[in-house]
């Protein structure tokens, strides 16, 4: 891209200034790159953890309060604040703040989160417990006030992919599709490749997978929104040489007593936090992610990049990039996802992923959003 002959006055807002997380680490980038192309960039932030990009101007307006709630009121109304204060000649927001010039949503309307991730608890009190708990934390009253505020005042809206954007659509119907673009947010796809036969081969092996094991992969953190409980159930109706390996989560205890209820746990390795996704992909022959809500999965990506036969929910923007036979509509169907995955057995592996061209993605399409509207 060419530089700017006008630089103008830009604040980032974000509650964490960092390098970590994959919102943080898209501001962080974001600023940097507006900084270099000659920008006088303020990130507005409750924190700063490690060092702002050059160029970047970090305004901590701290963390005030030892509620939840009291920080976001407080985060809120110093961001506006400083807003003002600063004259900025655009605001590019990543907060729950309802006034800025750009808003990039990550993650998507709460009362469709809420509407789509109830399934992913069984019906009964489990359920009852969890949207209980959720209706009366007054913290996600105040965010859907939020969310309500910012969609009303904000012109240019930004969602991370098309499912993203037509849940806000289904949100705020006074919106148009025009009024909201989609941009991806492009991984490092570059650490993830295809392995020949004999690494492959060879990953299996260091990873005790005995021979015609078709090894089911999926990654979590929250087993319940990932639907590792269906996972496990499909598992049982699945053959014997299928088995399920977990990366990611934490305290799996309920979900080893459904394998063992099911007799399915010595099928199923939780694996915990893995530091190389890149092997695990790799020695893996269907990736699965049973969602019930995503707004753009980058491991369906990085699993596609390692070659893997990929499967997912409908309820994930990553989807969008799989064939339609490989999405299933609810993961909560089991016998929809069991006959998906007996069908993806026999199929070949696929080439390794290329971006498509025509899909907007990364950092330059924000520069240029951001560059064209403060030159009008």
């Amino acid at each position: 891209m060419t530089k700017p002959t006008h630089t103008s006055r830009i604040a980032v807002t974000m509650p964490r200034l960092s390098q970590y997380g994959g919102a943080e680490s898209f501001a962080w980038r974001l600023s940097a790159a507006l900084a270099q192309r000659g920008h006088e960039v303020d990130f507005i932030c409750g924190r700063c953890e490690g060092n702002a990009p050059e160029g970047v101007n970090p305004v901590v307006v701290g963390r005030f309060g030892g509620t939840r709630l009291i920080k976001l009121l407080w985060f809120t109304f110093m961001c506006a604040r400083k807003q003002k204060q600063g004259g900025y000649d655009l605001v590019f927001g990543m907060a729950n703040s309802p006034d800025q010039d750009i808003l990039r949503i990550g993650g998507g309307p709460i009362s469709v989160f809420w509407q789509l991730s109830k399934q992913a608890w069984p019906a009964g009190a489990a359920r009852s417990f969890k949207m209980l708990r959720r209706r009366l934390n007054p913290t996600n009253w105040v965010m859907h006030k939020l969310d309500n505020l910012r969609m009303r005042r904000t012109k240019k809206v930004v969602a991370v992919s098309h499912f993203v954007r037509d849940l806000i659509l289904q949100a705020h119907p006074y919106r148009t599709p025009e009024s909201i673009e989609v941009i991806y947010n492009r991984p490092d796809l570059s650490k993830f490749s295809q392995p020949t036969d004999e690494e492959r081969a060879a990953l299996r092996q260091q990873a005790g997978i005995e021979q015609g094991r078709v090894v089911i992969g999926t990654a979590a953190t929250n087993f319940a929104l990932k639907g590792v409980r269906q996972l496990i159930t499909a598992l049982a109706d699945l053959p014997e040489h299928f088995e399920l390996h977990i990366a990611g989560g934490r305290r799996p205890d309920k979900y080893i007593r459904l394998a063992q209820k099911l007799g399915v746990e010595d099928r199923v390795r939780f694996l915990g936090k893995v530091d190389d996704m890149a092997s695990f992909y790799r020695r893996i022959d269907i990736f699965i992610l049973a969602t019930f809500y995503d707004a753009c999965s980058n491991a369906v990506l990085e699993a596609l990049a390692c070659g893997c036969r990929v499967a997912s929910s409908a309820r994930n923007g990553s989807a969008y990039f799989l064939p339609d036979s490989h999405v299933f509509p609810d993961p909560a169907d089991v016998p929809a996802m069991t006959a998906l995955l007996r069908k993806m057995e026999k199929e070949e592996r696929p080439v390794e992923f290329q971006w498509p061209s025509d899909v907007p993605s990364g950092i330059d399409p924000f520069i240029s959003i951001i560059e064209s509207m403060v030159s009008k």
